[in-house]
Protein backbone atom coordinates (compact mmCIF):
# COMPACT_ATOMS: atom_id res chain seq x y z
CA UNK A 1 0.00 0.00 0.00
CA UNK A 2 1.11 3.60 -1.03
CA UNK A 3 1.82 5.95 1.88
CA UNK A 4 3.10 9.76 1.49
CA UNK A 5 3.22 11.37 4.81
CA UNK A 6 4.67 14.55 5.38
CA UNK A 7 6.31 16.68 8.30
CA UNK A 8 7.22 19.53 9.29
CA UNK A 9 5.92 23.02 9.02
CA UNK A 10 5.22 25.41 11.52
CA UNK A 11 5.21 29.23 12.70
CA UNK A 12 7.72 31.47 11.31
CA UNK A 13 9.16 35.07 11.24
CA UNK A 14 9.62 36.67 7.98
CA UNK A 15 12.90 35.82 7.19
CA UNK A 16 13.43 32.22 9.32
CA UNK A 17 13.41 28.81 7.78
CA UNK A 18 11.91 25.79 8.10
CA UNK A 19 12.63 22.36 6.70
CA UNK A 20 9.85 19.86 5.37
CA UNK A 21 10.10 15.73 4.85
CA UNK A 22 8.15 14.01 3.04
CA UNK A 23 8.49 9.45 2.73
CA UNK A 24 7.01 7.91 0.63
CA UNK A 25 6.92 3.99 0.03
CA UNK A 26 8.69 2.34 -2.85
CA UNK A 27 12.26 3.12 -4.48
CA UNK A 28 14.28 5.08 -6.15
CA UNK A 29 13.22 2.96 -9.41
CA UNK A 30 9.72 2.56 -8.77
CA UNK A 31 9.05 6.82 -8.43
CA UNK A 32 9.23 8.84 -10.95
CA UNK A 33 9.28 12.00 -9.39
CA UNK A 34 8.51 13.76 -5.73
CA UNK A 35 7.77 17.22 -4.91
CA UNK A 36 5.57 20.05 -3.15
CA UNK A 37 2.92 21.65 -4.11
CA UNK A 38 1.02 24.81 -1.79
CA UNK A 39 -1.96 26.51 -2.19
CA UNK A 40 -2.63 29.69 -0.06
CA UNK A 41 -6.18 30.93 1.03
CA UNK A 42 -8.03 32.02 -2.42
CA UNK A 43 -5.28 31.01 -4.54
CA UNK A 44 -4.76 27.73 -7.07
CA UNK A 45 -2.17 25.25 -5.89
CA UNK A 46 1.30 25.61 -7.58
CA UNK A 47 3.88 23.25 -8.17
CA UNK A 48 6.80 24.78 -5.97
CA UNK A 49 9.92 22.10 -6.55
CA UNK A 50 10.31 19.01 -7.52
CA UNK A 51 12.92 16.05 -7.89
CA UNK A 52 13.34 13.97 -10.97
CA UNK A 53 14.70 9.96 -10.66
CA UNK A 54 17.44 11.36 -12.45
CA UNK A 55 17.70 14.27 -9.81
CA UNK A 56 16.85 16.56 -11.93
CA UNK A 57 15.19 19.44 -9.95
CA UNK A 58 12.76 22.54 -11.07
CA UNK A 59 11.58 24.94 -8.95
CA UNK A 60 8.88 27.97 -9.20
CA UNK A 61 10.64 31.22 -10.04
CA UNK A 62 9.12 32.78 -6.28
CA UNK A 63 11.18 30.73 -4.38
CA UNK A 64 14.68 29.93 -6.13
CA UNK A 65 17.68 30.98 -4.24
CA UNK A 66 15.89 30.33 -1.39
CA UNK A 67 14.32 26.62 -1.10
CA UNK A 68 16.55 23.68 -2.02
CA UNK A 69 14.75 20.45 -2.76
CA UNK A 70 16.92 17.17 -1.53
CA UNK A 71 15.93 13.25 -1.14
CA UNK A 72 17.24 10.27 0.06
CA UNK A 73 15.94 6.65 0.38
CA UNK A 74 16.71 3.72 2.39
CA UNK A 75 14.76 0.13 1.60
CA UNK A 76 11.60 0.71 1.02
CA UNK A 77 11.08 4.31 1.46
CA UNK A 78 12.01 7.75 -0.35
CA UNK A 79 12.36 10.73 1.57
CA UNK A 80 12.42 14.24 0.43
CA UNK A 81 13.43 17.36 1.90
CA UNK A 82 12.52 21.00 1.37
CA UNK A 83 14.93 23.37 3.43
CA UNK A 84 12.93 26.76 2.49
CA UNK A 85 15.12 29.96 4.12
CA UNK A 86 14.85 33.65 3.59
CA UNK A 87 10.70 32.88 4.02
CA UNK A 88 8.52 35.79 3.47
CA UNK A 89 4.88 36.46 4.09
CA UNK A 90 3.74 35.24 0.39
CA UNK A 91 5.24 31.82 1.41
CA UNK A 92 2.26 31.32 3.76
CA UNK A 93 0.25 28.29 2.58
CA UNK A 94 -0.66 24.71 3.20
CA UNK A 95 2.14 22.31 1.13
CA UNK A 96 1.50 19.16 -0.14
CA UNK A 97 4.05 16.43 -0.83
CA UNK A 98 3.09 14.33 -3.81
CA UNK A 99 4.88 11.17 -5.18
CA UNK A 100 4.92 10.37 -8.80
CA UNK A 101 4.97 6.18 -9.60
CA UNK A 102 6.02 4.29 -12.62
CA UNK A 103 2.96 2.35 -12.19
CA UNK A 104 0.97 4.69 -11.71
CA UNK A 105 -0.85 7.71 -13.34
CA UNK A 106 -1.87 9.51 -10.68
CA UNK A 107 0.03 11.20 -8.09
CA UNK A 108 -0.35 9.94 -4.60
CA UNK A 109 -0.04 13.22 -2.03
CA UNK A 110 0.49 13.70 1.28
CA UNK A 111 -1.74 14.76 4.22
CA UNK A 112 -0.92 18.55 4.05
CA UNK A 113 1.00 20.84 6.02
CA UNK A 114 0.51 24.57 7.39
CA UNK A 115 3.34 27.21 6.88
CA UNK A 116 2.28 30.61 7.97
CA UNK A 117 4.97 32.89 8.14
CA UNK A 118 4.45 36.15 10.14
CA UNK A 119 5.55 39.84 8.77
Amino acid sequence: QVQVVESGGGLVQTGGSLRLSCAASGTMFSINAMGWYRQAPGKQRELVASIARDARTNYVPSVKGRFTISRDSAKNTVTVYLQMNSLKPEDTAVYYCYADYRESVNKYWGQGTQVTVSS
